[in-house]
């Protein structure tokens, strides 16, 4: 299967600033994030001054949409090669992505967290054994990948999967209607000799808790939301009386989670030693 260089899209032309001034803000736009999350000085969080400039945003996200643009187009060459070749009803399909830029949600432009924003990223499958047109609820995760393509395509899963959490998504592929996981969860370790910030989040689809953990001495930070009433995560629950329950049931999900998958920042020892460097 090849893809004719001639066929190569170019690059859309910048927008003027002008037009960049019409794109609307994130509805979870802040010039500033509400607290320190131990990354407000890395990678793209250099791109832009403290508090961000709305007009610097919007020009940024301007430029965001011409890539998409520009990536919208080389999928479809890509998707338009496979439907000419032989291969075209014997091949898997998956468009996915490994996190999203803030570009001013909350306050930030990377992608150095586990809001939405960032964390909920397109998942599309499309080929033999997939029912066309349907669109899933349940909560699913980049590591169910690996064990649904290996079901798709008649392999076996790794040997040593005692740790591993992906499930595989055939039946649902299917549209087929199965008892799944009731919560996901994510995590972060950004690391460097000046940054360390450990971050681990749970969700059972509407309630959502990030846990900042402790680091050096800044103390522990929980974010709550309702991603059905607040889907931007801009109001965190956790302090309401009336969500107490929620809060302890998600932190007692995330800990049984971090024990079953061996997270190395529960051994003290661990801890102290990423703590010190």
């Amino acid at each position: 299967m090849t893809v004719e260089k001639t066929d190569v899209a170019k690059m859309p032309e910048s927008i003027s600033f002008d037009e960049a001034a019409s794109i609307p803000l994130p509805p979870n736009f802040l010039p500033q994030h509400p607290f320190d999350n131990g990354e407000m000085v890395i990678r793209d969080e250099q791109l832009l001054k403290w508090p961000r400039p709305e007009a610097d945003v919007k020009e940024m996200l301007s430029e965001y949409y011409r890539y998409v643009s520009f990536l919208d187009v080389q999928v479809g060459r890509i998707l338009d090669a496979v439907d000419a070749s032989p291969y075209a009803a014997n091949t898997i399909v998956v468009y996915a992505a490994d996190s999203g830029v803030a570009r001013g949600s909350h306050g930030l432009i990377g992608k150095q967290n586990l809001y939405e924003h960032s964390v909920r990223v397109p998942l599309i499958i499309a080929g033999p054994g997939v029912k066309a047109g349907q669109v899933r609820d349940e909560l699913v995760s980049m590591v169910d990948i690996m064990p649904t393509i290996a079901r798709l395509a008649g392999a076996k899963m790794p040997v040593n999967t005692a740790h591993y959490s992906g499930m595989d998504l055939t039946p649902l592929l299917r549209g087929e209607q199965v008892a799944w996981r009731q919560y996901l969860f994510t995590e972060e370790n950004f690391h460097t000799p000046e940054l360390w910030t450990p971050v681990r989040a749970v969700t059972d689809g509407r309630w959502k808790l990030i846990d900042h953990l402790a680091r050096g001495d800044v103390p522990e930070q929980i974010q709550l939301f309702d991603l059905v009433k607040d889907p931007g995560e801009q109001v965190n629950l956790v302090n309401r009386p009336m969500r107490r329950a929620d809060r302890e049931r998600l932190l007692a999900e995330l800990m049984q989670w971090r024990v079953r998958t061996a997270d190395p920042l529960l051994d003290p020892a661990v801890f102290r030693q990423w703590d010190q460097i």
